[in-house]
């Protein structure tokens, strides 16, 4: 645990130390030895926030201290942290502290503040979750997909179901799986998809992906704890794991019709893991 705490406190630290230059997230990922693509998943987690939106925080937090002090212009400090064009910082500004860059400047302006993370982690009980290690040969999936940017992910994907239910019978794909795909910087293709076999017809609109054979940890769910799974996989599960790593770039939800008399469908996550 402590070596998984420690590299995403490293990787604050380096943001904080870089909140003027171009943060890539290739960069603050590497500080905790993650790719992009675990790094946003597990800051998230932890900092409840996407690494989006703690930048700008900072940001904001630190161009109000330097427009408070009256020699500091407001175009001098928009550039600073990294806005070419006054508007964009004026509106991003505005959003954060609820007034604007010239009205900082005014003495007693109310400015709000956003203070450094760190990270700690205090045991208050254990918790329960419920996962098997598994081997799984490789399959390929069919399906529709949409690119979408980590910073607004979590309200876009439900969008995307919901459009893609709508269509009701129509549908192509009845949406057995939902995979996080392709992670490129802050972007990557989140796919609506089934298990797909040689002998059908790829409907159009729709396209085929190979998942690697390999060591996958399932967590079993349901819609309604889904994303407290989620969670406690990231921030619980994942720091105190021994003998295994991450593997790939990509991980699975799984969503089967409702079992045994249940109402609830039956949900899992897939997490591809590598022996150390």
């Amino acid at each position: 645990m402590r070596g998984w705490i420690e590299g995403i406190q490293e990787s604050i630290d380096f943001m904080e130390q870089n909140l003027t230059e171009e943060l890539e997230i290739e960069a603050i990922a590497g500080k905790a030895a993650l790719s992009p693509f675990y790094f946003q998943r597990i800051f998230g987690a932890l900092c409840g926030m996407t690494v989006g939106e703690y930048v700008r925080a900072r940001r904001m937090t630190l161009a109000a201290q330097e427009l408070s002090r009256k020699d500091a212009k407001v175009i001098d400090v928009a550039m600073k942290y990294g806005y070419d064009a006054p508007d964009s910082f004026a509106k991003a500004f505005q959003k954060f502290h609820r007034i604007t860059p010239s009205q900082a400047r005014e003495p007693g302006a109310p400015l709000r503040s956003f203070a450094p993370l760190h990270i700690k982690i205090t045991m208050e009980g254990g918790t329960m979750l419920d996962y098997q290690i598994v081997k799984k040969a490789s399959f390929t999936i069919i399906g529709v997909r949409r690119r979408f940017h980590s910073d607004t992910s979590y309200q876009e994907i439900p969008k995307f179901w919901d459009e893609w239910m709508a269509q009701g019978e129509k549908r192509s794909i009845m949406g057995t799986f939902g995979l996080c795909l392709d992670m490129d910087g802050k972007e990557f293709d989140y796919w609506i998809a089934d298990l797909y076999f040689p002998w059908e017809e790829i409907p159009a609109g729709c396209e085929t992906r190979v998942i690697p054979a390999g060591v996958w940890a399932q967590f079993p769910c349901t819609l309604k704890t889904l994303q407290n799974t989620n969670t406690k996989i990231w921030s619980e599960w994942l720091p105190a794991l021994q003998g295994y790593s991450l593997a790939g770039d990509y991980d699975v939800e799984v969503y089967l019709p409702p079992m045994d008399g249940k109402e609830d469908m039956t949900v899992a996550i897939w997490v591809p893991l590598k022996k150390d």
